[in-house]
């Protein structure tokens, strides 16, 4: 099955980040939730001996059940937890949504149809079966879905799927696309960058992770450093507000509103009988992993019980609202998550930690951080090096502004795609049947000030977070979670992780010629679009 990083190399023809989103959406190949075929077409074989959640489900639980020991906290505290690694973001969401009981909320830029997206689609319908109301909030730009498959998915009575924000991708041609950026470039370019899941409006998981195998350290080439974090209880509330102006938003269209295409699908039991068993065939998902889904309670017992979830008083959920900027002329304008990174900037008194996978600087940004750096705030920046970064255009702009950010008195690091850290985040069942380990990059977004608050979100360091996509952080006071951030942080600084940049060295030379001059090309880009 190609993963969606290959298709991102083999699609990375256009200068413009967006005009890279509009072509890859053509060329994506698509997995039918029905037929699951693999890429030349053939049909998938199903192994003989299946194991699935059915095997490993205990009727006895439920969300609410293993919440009980905490109901006397949930309601006046919010518990957190930072999710480091990719397995254990991924089986975190898992367990939650074969338990839930009530609702599913999901908001995700991408939510792709590889592995990990095949088989998080089949948890889905397995809780919808259940009676779990389900709502899936996807931005149009990267959808790679037939939208007959979207359109049978939203059929189920306790699934519903709308688009925000489309006319860029799904249902339209080359032409149409190249029309729309043409006639609406700053509404085309508008997107939802904002990735929460929330069940029972209990529990919720924010951060850098999207839906895609990439993400949760499951793809066999290229995956992600990255970073979510969980919250119970409390502060779970404002996610869920943040997601229902979203939901109810004119930007958010259901999919039967978007396609000519037969809006009568009628779903059946056997509609996704394929896709389960795709998604029960151990050589798709691994029966060790399930088994560990199955035991996430007892995980979740003894991160209580270590003191790895911090119970707070206080936690901030910021979010851009919908169509952010929309009513602007031109590209700028900020939002509510950049105003509030503005201000933490401004008011950091010893030190800046930042991992961003982009760093595109502003004039404004780089008065920012100078000052900082004048008042005596010592600021380290981790972002991609040209041999880990899946973004040459975004990197283009950074290595032009290098030297001038190492002048200003930021340390500079460049993560190394043979990251030694990598070998610790990815499954054990992953690396034992690979001959070598995949490259990572870094997609982890994060931020701590003077090692007492931390920042998890969507955010990257560039003008288009800033100014068009729509993001959302969570700000935590806490120094004992601080210290859990910033320690995984101290790791991806280490030289077995990084390279350190000074105004004498940089590790370009890395990667390829063809890369490097790729890269230079790009440099003709406005930073505001990047």
């Amino acid at each position: 099955m190609m993963s969606f990083m290959q298709r991102v190399r083999s699609a990375l023809t256009w200068n413009v980040r967006i005009l890279r989103y509009v072509l890859l959406s053509l060329l994506s190949s698509q997995i039918g939730l029905t037929s699951c075929s693999t890429d030349d077409g053939e049909q998938l074989v199903q192994s003989e001996s299946i194991t699935c959640f059915e095997d490993f489900h205990i009727d006895s639980i439920s969300l609410s059940s293993v919440l009980t020991t905490y109901e006397d906290k949930l309601n006046s505290l919010t518990g957190a937890h930072v999710l480091e690694d990719g397995s254990g973001a991924m089986i975190a969401r898992a367990w939650l949504t074969e338990y839930a009981e009530e609702t599913i909320d999901i908001q995700y830029f991408i939510f792709s149809l590889d592995n990990i997206g095949l088989i998080a689609t089949d948890y889905i319908i397995q809780a919808a079966e259940r009676g779990v109301k389900v709502r899936i909030l996807v931005d149009d730009i990267m959808i790679d879905a037939d939208v007959a498959d979207i359109l049978l998915f939203d059929a189920h009575p306790n699934i519903d799927v709308r688009i925000y924000n489309p006319g860029v991708n799904l249902g339209k041609n080359l032409l149409q696309k190249i029309k729309k950026l043409g006639l609406d470039f700053r509404g085309a370019n508008q997107r939802m960058h904002n990735k929460t899941f929330i069940v029972d409006g209990t529990v919720a998981i924010t951060g850098g992770r999207n839906i895609a195998d990439e993400y949760f350290d499951f793809d066999h080439t290229y995956n992600f450093r990255d970073r979510d974090i969980l919250l119970l209880g409390k502060g779970v509330k404002q996610i869920e507000k943040s997601f229902e102006e979203f939901w109810n938003d004119s930007l958010s269209v259901g999919i039967v509103e978007l396609t000519p295409l037969n809006k009568s699908q009628v779903y059946t039991k056997d509609a996704f009988d394929k896709l389960h068993a795709y998604a029960c065939d151990p050589l798709n998902f691994w029966p060790q992993i399930r088994t560990r889904i199955a035991t996430f309670p007892n995980h979740l017992e003894e991160l209580v019980k270590n003191g790895d979830v911090v119970w707070l008083d206080k936690l901030q959920f910021i979010s851009d609202d919908p169509g952010k900027n929309a009513s602007k002329s031109g590209l700028g304008g900020g939002g509510k998550t950049t105003d509030a990174l503005i201000s933490l900037v401004k008011n950091a008194s010893s030190s800046i930690d930042i991992q961003t996978p982009y760093l595109v600087t502003s004039d404004d940004s780089k008065t920012l951080f100078k000052q900082a750096v004048d008042r005596g705030v010592k600021v380290r920046i981790l972002t991609n090096s040209l041999a880990s970064t899946d973004n040459v255009e975004a990197f283009s702009s950074y290595q032009t502004d290098r030297k001038e950010l190492l002048r200003i008195g930021i340390e500079l690091y460049e993560f190394r795609p043979d990251a030694k850290s990598r070998m610790n985040s990815m499954t054990s069942e992953l690396v034992d049947s690979l001959l070598e380990p995949p490259i990572f990059g870094l997609h982890a977004k994060s931020m701590v000030i003077d090692n007492s608050t931390t920042v998890i979100g969507t955010f990257n360091l560039d003008p288009r977070s800033a100014n068009l996509n729509t993001e959302c952080i969570v700000i935590v006071e806490s120094d004992v979670l601080t210290l859990s951030v910033l320690d995984g942080m101290n790791n991806d600084f280490n030289p077995e992780n990084s390279w350190r940049v000074t105004e004498d060295y940089n590790p370009d030379l890395e990667v390829s010629k063809y890369k490097r001059i790729k890269t230079w090309t790009r440099k003709i880009i406005p930073k505001d679009i990047l």
